[in-house]
């Protein structure tokens, strides 16, 4: 047991370094950064759809679901992500290798526990913009992101209904490094901000399922964050500063730093998924999603061309499992999913919507004799466009997580 709080403390701290760089995307430059966190591996490879309660996968979209934990459970996900980024007639290529979540969940009789890291946005955008000759040419750099630490419970009302709640601790911090220049001439502007940010927000969640007849079973789930607030402590510096053809800059004199807050508003979102199924046998469901317009800008990236709008998301998705207690066929007790993602992120550039598309399938591969399993998930999809000078990223990210499932607290008997 020691062992494990041990090896999940390091994984802990590797997960907090991991989140400043998990987006090549320059649609993070807007807001708290490009939101990554989707849920767990497996749901993410049914398009969202977490509406089972299981008992030995750790469900993150809804703390209800901690109550029907059967065994110890901990959880890590990684990703391989590769974006192909198009502007016009130009296009670029991006990589980037990120871990998604650590977390555990804990039964404890009616009730459930889980709690973890993730890092829920990133910040991670190179842009250039060339001028003419007598035109201000541009460098925007940024790097950073935002993560969450959640504690949540659940509690089992009766067999088919569990209520949860769970509490996030957000923090982070984003970093900017804005370099103006003219053509032939070698000194600059540079403006370098950096953002701290903190916040707390709560959610509560309502899974219900019941039996339709001796197979079938109608499953649902619910879930609601309250609207919260981000306190944005931002400390600015201008500069003047000689560069070279890598843009390495060298500092000529400095202003003094400038320091303001400001509270950013993170509104309410609902979500609300139901489906049906035959237990360890095969599921499918629907989701929706809706949030309320943010109010996400900060002095450094307020813009005229870019507002916020209500975002809502819909899913589509579901698993297959041929035969979970197969000892001859082990392809057989692979479970296989699928599904479909839509997201209208509610960002809003030059009057065009910036919406995100995706196929996704994954496999789970189960870890003989044991309850534990390893997941492969792959998302393939679309995120913007290239209407209005803006950009289209086509992106397929590759994800593997791994969760162990054991009975940790069991008193030993001696003869």
């Amino acid at each position: 047991m020691i062992k494990k709080i041990i090896v999940s403390a390091c994984l802990l701290l590797s997960l907090v370094s991991f989140a400043q760089e998990g987006t090549a995307s320059p649609y993070s430059f807007y807001g708290i950064g490009d939101v990554r966190f989707k849920g767990t591996n497996e749901t993410r490879s049914m398009g969202g759809i977490a509406i089972e309660q299981d008992s030995i996968h750790i469900n993150l979209q809804n703390p209800a679901s901690y109550a029907s934990l059967k065994l110890s459970t901990f959880t890590l996900c990684g990703t391989q992500a590769t974006t192909n980024l198009k502007s016009g007639d130009k296009s670029a290529n991006a990589r980037r290798t990120t871990l998604d979540y650590l977390a555990v969940g804990l039964p404890l009789g009616k009730f459930g526990v889980g709690f973890g890291l993730i890092p829920y946005s990133s910040v991670g955008y190179k842009i250039r913009t060339l001028g003419s000759l007598t035109e201000n040419n541009q460098s925007f750099n940024g790097t950073g992101g935002m993560n969450k630490a959640f504690l949540g419970v659940g509690y089992k009302i009766t067999s088919a209904l569990s209520i949860g709640a769970d509490v996030n601790y957000n923090f982070g911090k984003i970093e900017t490094n804005n370099f103006e220049y003219i053509t032939d001439i070698a000194i600059g502007t540079r403006e370098l901000n950096n953002v701290d940010l903190s916040g707390v927000n709560f959610n509560i969640g309502l899974m219900y399922q019941t039996k339709i007849d001796k197979k079938l079973t109608f499953f649902s789930s619910l879930n609601y964050s309250l609207e919260s607030d981000l306190k944005a402590k931002n400390t600015r510096n201008i500069a003047t500063a000689l560069y070279n053809s890598n843009f390495d800059l060298q500092i000529v004199d400095v202003l003094e730093d400038v320091k303001s807050e400001k509270n950013l508003k993170v509104p309410s979102k609902y979500a609300m998924a139901a489906g049906i199924g035959e237990a360890r046998k095969w599921l499918v469901g629907v989701g929706y999603t809706f949030q309320g317009a943010a109010s996400l800008s900060n002095n450094y990236n307020s813009t005229a061309n870019v507002t916020y709008e209500k975002s809502t998301k819909y899913s589509l998705g579901g698993y297959f499992t041929p035969n979970y207690s197969s000892f001859s066929n082990y392809a057989k007790r692979m479970t296989y999913r699928g599904g479909l993602r839509y997201e209208k992120t509610g960002l809003v550039i030059n009057n065009e919507s910036i919406n995100d598309l995706a196929v996704t399938v994954g496999v789970e591969m189960p870890l003989s004799g044991t309850f534990s399993n390893v997941n492969f998930g792959i998302e393939v999809g679309k995120k913007g466009t290239t209407t209005a000078g803006l950009v289209q990223e086509n992106y397929a990210n590759v994800s593997v997580s791994l969760s162990i499932n054991e009975q940790w607290f069991v008193k030993r008997k001696f003869n």
